[in-house]
């Protein structure tokens, strides 16, 4: 599929991935976000103090993120590459959960 059907999957709750990556266990998926997110709920420091800053919580914007072939979890943005691949499938196909 492409990166508009992926995209679609992950906004169903779906990981993806591309069957072209090389690293083991790779995938995406969307971090929802959410309105009004205490600070004491962000990870960061500075974001906690603008939060308290500004009435005590913040709009977090949803994301993707990936889980990398080490096991951590981090924010991810496309490729030209990526974007324009038609190799997206859905991550358990790939990747045992």
């Amino acid at each position: 599929m492409n990166f508009g059907q992926a995209l679609d999957q992950m906004r169903a709750g779906l990981p993806m991935c591309r069957a072209g990556w090389n690293g083991v266990g790779m995938w995406l998926c969307i971090s929802p976000g959410k309105v009004d997110c205490p600070a004491d709920q962000l990870w960061a420091p500075l974001n906690q103090i603008y939060a308290k800053d500004h009435g005590g919580s913040v709009t977090v914007r949803p994301y993707i993120t990936m889980k990398t072939a080490q096991g951590d979890i981090v924010p991810w943005v496309a490729s030209q590459t990526d974007l324009l691949a038609d190799d997206w499938i859905l991550a358990e196909q790939m990747v045992p959960f």
